[in-house]
C-alpha cells in the first residue's frame, strides 16, 4: 500500500535535491535514480531547462511521496516502483528518486522540474489530477507488484498534509486533542450549558455561531511572521477550529443529542447524530370569508355540513394531578409485572 501525496515548492530546487539524495536516508545512496539528468549535476541540468524556456519564476520543483505499508515492500521494490511511477507519469521532467529507510516505514521521495525539458510547459497540480493520473497511477504499479492500495469510503476524512504527517509518525495533532477533549466533555456534561463549560475550563476559547469553533485560549491572532514571537503564528491554533465541518458529532445539535445518552450509538453509527426535523411553520390564521363565500359557509353550517372547531379541554390542575398518579400507577405496574410480583409475598422477597 502507498499513500501517495504531491507538494509544490518554490523555494531553493539544490534544497529539496540534496534532502532526497541524502545518503544517510538512502543507505549511501545506493537506493537513488534519476531521470532525464545524473544525480551529480541535477540541480545544474534543471536550471539550465528553466533559463533555457525563460520559465524561471513560480513553482520551482514538485515533490512527490509514496510512503509504503511497514513490512509489505523492500525498499529495491519501492524504488522499482518509483522509477517506473515516474518514467509513466512524468515524460520530459527531470527527475531525481530517493527512497528513505530512516524510518520505521518505507518512503520514497521524487522531485522533479516545474518545467518540462523537452515541450518547455510547467506542470500544474490539482485535485482532479491527483485522483486521475498521480494516485491512480501509484495504485495501479502496486496492485501490479502485489500491495495492497488505500481504498475509498465516504467515512474517509480529508485532512492536510501536515496533520497526516504528524498522524503517520504517532504524533497527536491539535484536531486529535480537540476532538479527544470534546469526546470527554460530551461524557461528562450534564446539558450543553455544562458542556460549554468544561471545555471552557480545559482552557477552549468557543465561538458561537451557524457553527462551533474552538481554538485554545490566549493564542495570538494570525497576524506577524516568525514562530514564537509576539503575534507569530502557532499553526493550527492561530484560527478557531470547525470540528463539525468533518463530524457531525460535533456541530452544536450533535452534541446535545450525544449528551442526552447516545453517544454509543452515535459512535456505533446506528442513530445519526443530527435528526432533520421539518422546519416550524407558525400558526396562520385562516382568513376570514366575505361576500358570497361567507354566505356559503353561512349555509353549510346550517345544514350541519359545517361544524364549530373542536378544541382539546384545558388542562386544570386537578386534572393534571390525576395525570401524574395515573403515570405513577404505570411506573408500578410495569415494575411488578418485570419482577413477577402477584402476591404481598412476592413483594416482600424483592430487595430493592
Amino acid at each position: 500500500m502507498a499513500v501517495t501525496k504531491i507538494l509544490a515548492r518554490k523555494g531553493r530546487l539544490d534544497v529539496g535535491v540534496r534532502y532526497v539524495l541524502n545518503g544517510d536516508k538512502t543507505n549511501e545512496q545506493i537506493l537513488t535514480a534519476s531521470q532525464g539528468c545524473s544525480t551529480e549535476h541535477a540541480v545544474s541540468r534543471m536550471m539550465k531547462t528553466k533559463q533555457h524556456y525563460r520559465q524561471t519564476d513560480g513553482v520551482q520543483y514538485y515533490h512527490i511521496i509514496q510512503s509504503f505499508k511497514t513490512g509489505e515492500v523492500t525498499p529495491e521494490l519501492a524504488l522499482e516502483i518509483a522509477k517506473a511511477f515516474a518514467a509513466e507519469h512524468l515524460p520530459g521532467y527531470q527527475a531525481v528518486i530517493g527512497v528513505h529507510v530512516d524510518k520505521e516505514h518505507i518512503h520514497a521521495h521524487t522531485i522533479f522540474n516545474s518545467v518540462n525539458a523537452d515541450t518547455g510547459e510547467k506542470y500544474h497540480s490539482n485535485a482532479r489530477g491527483y485522483y486521475s493520473q498521480i494516485r491512480a497511477t501509484s495504485d495501479r504499479l502496486c496492485r501490479e507488484h502485489g500491495l495492497s492500495v488505500v481504498m475509498e469510503s465516504k467515512a474517509e476524512k480529508a485532512v492536510s498534509y501536515i496533520e497526516w504527517l504528524r498522524q503517520s509518525k504517532g504524533q497527536p495533532t491539535f484536531r486529535s486533542m480537540l476532538e479527544a477533549d470534546l469526546r470527554e466533555a460530551i461524557e461528562d456534561a450534564n446539558d450543553i450549558g455544562h458542556f460549554f463549560l468544561i471545555m471552557e475550563h480545559k482552557g477552549y476559547e468557543i465561538k458561537h455561531g451557524s457553527r462551533l469553533g474552538f481554538r485554545l485560549r490566549g493564542q495570538p491572532r494570525p497576524s506577524g511572521t516568525g514562530l514564537g514571537r509576539p503575534g507569530g503564528k502557532v499553526p493550527g491554533q492561530e484560527r478557531f477550529m470547525i470540528p463539525g465541518r468533518k463530524d457531525p458529532l460535533f456541530t452544536e445539535d450533535g452534541i446535545r443529542a450525544a449528551i442526552g445518552g447516545n453517544l454509543d450509538a452515535i459512535a456505533a453509527g446506528t442513530r445519526p447524530a443530527i435528526i432533520y426535523r421539518p422546519r416550524y411553520q407558525p400558526y396562520r390564521r385562516h382568513p376570514k370569508y366575505t361576500g358570497f363565500m361567507a354566505l356559503y359557509v353561512h349555509y353549510l353550517y346550517l345544514l350541519g355540513k359545517a361544524g364549530q372547531r373542536q378544541y382539546p379541554p384545558k388542562m386544570t390542575p386537578h386534572l393534571r394531578r390525576e395525570i401524574m398518579k395515573f403515570e405513577s400507577y404505570k411506573e408500578q405496574f410495569a415494575f411488578l409485572r418485570a419482577h413477577g410480583v402477584s402476591t404481598a409475598e412476592d413483594l416482600s422477597l424483592i430487595h430493592i
